[in-house]
């Protein structure tokens, strides 16, 4: 039998996966889903394929680098932030250990510990590690929610390419009269196995992944269309 420790239990938990699997599944989500209401908008005011694909190319490449931009800068402001703290956690425990140890102490008692089981905990951590303790256990950063900015923007960007690449296949090959609806059907199919993958990467329930992802989507789409039609513009 296969002997449990704290770093394989750990691993067979999908918390660790988070950080990168929330940028991916919102940079595939917004991939498919933005290419899609684009063309969509322009194939429903157009009689031609040209605008729809060059219109479809220009945003996939445009939404792939805005993506991963801005993921990169969103998730290095929280690392700032988190660096800040922990700046200010390390001068803390320097001028005042005392108090830092009454801070810790009190953290472990509001979980459920005794007060004497509490302060004992608190020291011996504090003897260990204090700075880690307090950057777990006040601060609540620790490795697996840790803020990666590269990874963040990575993930976010490359996914983005990935799901906007899909409708563009159907734009290059669908019908241009009927294109409006087959980019709905296969953006719904899209984003269907984009719930499931996600849910079956993170753990949770696959039935309620693709339902959310495909209802918020398709009103989306719908949208689009509806600018598209509205404005009437033949291109």
């Amino acid at each position: 039998m296969k002997k449990i420790t704290i770093d394989n239990y750990l691993d067979s938990h999908y918390i660790h996966r988070s950080n990168w699997l929330r940028a991916a599944v919102l940079g595939a989500n917004d991939g498919i889903i933005s290419i899609s209401s684009l063309a969509i908008g322009i194939a429903a005011a157009s009689s031609t394929r040209e605008p729809v694909v060059l219109a479809t190319v220009a945003g996939l490449v445009a939404g792939a680098l805005s993506m991963a931009a801005g993921e990169y800068v969103s998730v290095s402001s929280q690392t700032d932030t988190e660096k800040a703290d922990i700046e200010r956690e390390i001068k803390e425990l320097e001028e005042m250990p005392d108090e830092e140890l009454n801070i810790l102490a009190q953290i472990y008692e509001k979980r459920g510990l005794k007060s004497e089981t509490a302060r004992q905990v608190a020291k011996e951590l504090t003897e260990a590690d204090a700075l880690g303790a307090h950057i777990r256990d006040e601060l609540g950063i620790n490795e697996i929610s840790k803020a990666n900015p590269i990874q963040a923007a990575l993930a976010s960007g490359a996914a983005f390419l990935i799901g906007g690449v899909l409708p563009l296949l159907m734009i290059l090959f669908a019908p241009i009269k009927e294109m409006e609806y087959w980019l709905y059907g296969s953006t719904i199919i899209f984003l269907m196995i984009l719930g499931a993958m996600a849910a079956k990467t993170g753990g949770s329930d696959i039935k309620k992944a693709i339902v959310r992802i495909t209802v918020l989507g398709t009103i989306a789409m719908g949208l689009s269309a509806l600018v598209g039609y509205l404005f009437g513009v033949n291109v």
